[in-house]
């Protein structure tokens, strides 16, 4: 049985410093359900993946099983970076971790889960640098996009956080605060008091496929302000949930054949519109959606006639946004 559960997000980054103490918190994850009645928990394979070709025993990372924070299990050193980097002159290594989902509690080293993403963690050969030195930029956001993909028609719920756990937790005399602009009536909503955003109904990629909102941090030091914006981008993903539909209702036309006709005169035609799906690679597999037939019991004709299936990707617009989909001809 496919898992329900699901990421947000292909993948993760952060920076990790050296010497950071333990228990420092790095990352929170968070997955989307596909009913109600799922509860997420998360799950760290055991290997940290240094390059294509090395992994390493992972010693410093974990991840709370019931709420997908990332965090520092034992401090990193400089011991322990020049292991883990691939030569110890260099500034900065990179490492990467697999976080599993799952709807039940994880059995020890249980790493075959189909549901997983990607933490690349960047550790940096210095000492995390002083709160006052960062720029808003680095104060407010990671290096990653803030752009999310979220199944339609499936449950409300919360994707991301945009407070930096390590940051709130080194800069604690700096006061950090989020707005999420969006214009009215878009299903997100952004809590100050937890600084989550969650989407809050079902979405249907038919309706909109895209929604293009700013993230806005405010970070203020005593009477000094600074301000920064970001995009959040939201992509619904496609369930192949609407049928095709046909312009004048009609799936059958009449070809009247005259005589002497050239071989690859065209006699008839027949468009079929699919607001749900886009052409899909390799063709082949959209040829077979749907298959174009004449009707017939007179074998001359099924030799002498053939229908063509054309198709090529076209855009609707209900309520003024743009939502690709499918014109397929015969």
């Amino acid at each position: 049985v496919a898992l329900g559960l699901y990421f947000p997000r292909k993948e993760y980054l952060e920076n990790v410093y050296i010497d950071e103490p333990a228990g420092m918190p790095l990352l929170h994850i968070h997955a989307l359900k596909d009913s109600h009645e799922e509860v997420a928990h998360f799950h760290l394979c055991q290997n940290l993946i240094i390059s294509r070709a090395r992994s390493h025993e992972n010693n410093w990372f974990q991840i709370r099983e019931n709420t997908g924070l990332l965090y520092l299990s034992k401090s990193l050193d400089r011991e322990d970076f020049n292991m883990l980097s691939v030569g110890n002159w260099m500034p900065l290594s990179k490492v990467m971790l697999y976080v599993f989902l799952s709807s039940h509690p994880f059995q020890e080293k249980e790493c075959d889960s189909a549901t997983r993403t990607t933490v690349f963690l960047s550790l940096i050969n210095a000492t995390a640098p002083a709160c006052s030195s960062l720029t808003a930029r680095q104060l407010c956001f990671t290096e990653m996009d803030l752009s999310f993909h979220i199944k339609e028609n499936k449950p409300p719920g919360i994707f991301h956080q945009l407070q930096l756990p390590s940051v709130h937790h080194l800069c604690q005399n700096l006061s950090i605060s989020y707005k999420l602009l969006a214009a009215e009536g878009v299903p997100f909503r952004y809590n100050e008091n937890t600084t989550s955003v969650r989407v809050t109904r079902r979405l249907d990629r038919e309706e909109r496929e895209r929604y293009e909102l700013i993230a806005k941090c405010t970070v203020r030091e005593g009477f000094r302000e600074m301000q920064v914006e970001v995009p959040f981008l939201v992509n619904v993903l496609d369930e192949d949930d609407s049928p095709p539909f046909l312009p004048n209702g009609t799936d059958t036309a009449e070809a009247v054949v005259e005589f002497n006709r050239k071989e690859g005169t065209v006699l008839s035609t027949l468009t079929v519109y699919d607001a749900d799906t886009t052409p899909i690679y390799p063709l082949e597999s959209s040829r077979k959606k749907y298959t174009g037939t004449i009707v017939t019991d007179d074998p001359w004709i099924s030799e002498t006639f053939r229908v063509e299936h054309i198709f090529d990707e076209i855009h609707f617009s209900p309520n003024g946004s743009q939502v690709r989909g499918t014109r397929h001809e015969y």
